[in-house]
Order: C-alpha cells, then structure tokens, then sequence
C-alpha cells in the first residue's frame, strides 16, 4: 500500500467501518479519490462489519484509485469495526468518517491544517452538512431536528474552540496518541444492527477523553462533509425510531458529564418521569385535537424519554473507560 502525499507533516490515517454500506460507498471512494493529499501523506482502512451486499468487494475495487486498507470484523457493531480499524493506525492523527459522508476535495488538508496550527488541542471536527438523496419534506424542515437526526453540524458555529459533545462521528479526528496509551471506542453502544442500540459512540469516547484526559476540542468550519441522507430516513417510522437511539445517546451523555461535576441536562429518574408524563399527556391532547402535526411531535418526545429510561434501566453499560492494545505498535 504506498502512502498518497509528502512533506514534513505525518501522515494520517482515514477510518471508515461499512456495513451493507454498498449503496452509498461507490459516491463515498469516489471522493476519497478525488481529495487533495495533506502534507505528510494519509493512509485509508475501510473495515467491512459483516455485510452480505458485496461492501468489502466495491471497496476492493477502489485500491488503484486510493492507498487502502481493506479489513474484515465479522462481529457486529460499528465500534467493534472502528476498533480493528485502530490496531492498523498509522501516523500522528486518526481521522473518521462514515461509509455514508463525501468530503470536501480539501477536507484532510484543512484537518491537518487544524491539527498542526493547535498542537494544544487533542480532538478536532469540521462541519457536516445534509446531502438529500430526495427533497425533504416541509414537516421535516420545520422540526428542526437536523443535528440529531442527520449529524447535521450548527451552520452557525465558528472557528476555534468547542466542547466535545458537538464533534461528531461524520467528521472528526483525534491525535493518535490517545489510542496509543490504550483508549478505543466503547463495544457496548453504537450502531449493531439492533433494534434498540444507543447512539453517540463517538461522543462517549469524545467526553470521555475531555473529562478524563482533560482533551480540549476545536471546530473547523472549513473541513466539510456531506452526509448522505437516503429517502427510506425521511419517514415518520425512521424518525420516531431515531428519537429512541437518540435517548439513549443524550442519558448517557448526562450522566458522563454528571458523574464529572459538569453542566449538564438532567436526565435521570425524575426528569425522565416528568418527560414521559408530558409526552404522553400531550400526546393524547394532540389525538383529542386531531393534530397530526402535534401528535408525531409528542410522539418524537415520548420515544426520546423512552430511550432515556431504556438507557437507565439497561445494564451493559459501565462508566470506566474501555482501554485496548497500543494501536499501531503491533
């Protein structure tokens, strides 16, 4: 595999875990392709995570066009990828992405940028904006529920520092140091292809550095992503499902920052209670009323605190912090 790029910068490494990712993934390695090499160089590692839709054979046709990595993690989860992935880290900054998100042709090249002007700062993420594969529906816009429903990025924040809970999955990257003194992303949550899987293993492990490692983060507007929104995620049925895995990522995230004596949106035993007290009164107020519009609203805030008690009440998830082997030294 030879290293795209020169200079006097290190290279960095691009992980992406795919699964069943073969719809999106020939639009995604084709802007891979297409980006400008940072100094240093970088190197790309695509995990396939089990597919069965020929994901592993789409990213093995991109091999003359990239300087990739192919991997293989039959047990599922996206973590568990993301963490093979890491045992194949090479040089100073391990960046990540999705097999649903296209880069900017300089997205690298401002992410090192990022990284070699701010040596205090350990966690970087640039802005995400939608990609509509299909315009979406009014109902849709007015929610305002792009961020979390879309890892769509604030249009409005600026340059410099930010907290760790607003870099996220799609596009971020972290020094490759923290890997090497043992940390990954936690197995327990993310995306597994169940039903009822926690989101937000890129904040856990985001926060977790923050709070343990006292990591600071920056924002970095100019390295852009797209991220692909498909049509089958423009219905109500996704959407409400989205609020559920969404509930579970915004309870844990309370409680790390809890637990760390930070501000935080209180998210336990009797917030969740009132929540779901609310969500259910104004849901039946909305049906009396026959308003769709609040109805799917209340609907959304009821599954959300549904999510925030599954969270609670579940017991796969402990605070200590998941640590591994020293990625990149094997």
């Amino acid at each position: 595999m030879e290293l795209r790029g020169g200079g006097n910068s290190a290279v960095l490494t691009v992980l992406i875990a795919t699964h069943n990712g073969a719809e999106t993934l020939p639009r995604v390695l084709d802007a891979h392709a297409r980006l400008r090499p940072p100094p240093g160089g970088w190197k790309l590692v695509v995990v396939d995570n089990g597919s069965d839709d020929g994901s592993a054979a789409v990213a093995a046709g991109f091999a003359d066009r990239l300087p990739l990595q192919l991997l293989s993690e039959p047990r599922r989860g996206k973590n568990r990828a993301l963490n093979r992935g890491l045992r194949e880290l090479a040089g100073d900054l391990a960046v990540f992405t999705d097999d649903d998100s296209l880069p900017a042709p300089d997205w690298l090249i401002r992410l090192r940028a990022a990284a070699d002007t701010h040596p205090d700062f350990g966690i970087f993420g640039g802005r995400i904006v939608a990609q509509w594969d299909a315009p979406p529906a009014q109902w849709i816009r007015d929610a305002g529920r792009a961020a979390p429903l879309f890892s769509e990025s604030d249009p409005a924040a600026i340059e410099g520092p930010c907290e760790a809970n607003k870099i996220w999955g799609p596009n971020m990257a972290v020094r490759a140091e923290w890997f090497h003194r043992g940390h990954r992303f936690d197995e327990r949550i993310g995306p597994d292809r169940t039903a009822t899987y926690a989101m937000g293993g890129e904040t856990e492990l985001t926060l977790r550095l923050a709070i343990a490692e006292r990591v600071r983060c920056w924002h970095c507007p100019d390295a852009l992503v797209h991220h692909i929104v498909r049509p089958r995620q423009l219905t109500r049925a996704w959407i409400l499902r989205r609020a559920f895995h969404l509930g579970r990522c915004v309870r844990r995230e309370s409680r790390q920052q809890a637990r760390a004596g930070r501000p935080h949106v209180p998210r336990g035993a009797a917030a969740i209670g009132r929540g779901l007290a609310r969500s259910v009164v104004g849901l039946a107020a909305a049906r009396r009323a026959a308003d769709a519009r609040r109805a799917f609203d209340a609907r959304w805030e009821l599954n959300l605190w549904l999510g925030c008690l599954y969270e609670a009440l579940a017991r796969g998830y402990r605070p200590p912090a998941p640590r591994g082997d020293r990625g990149g030294e094997d």
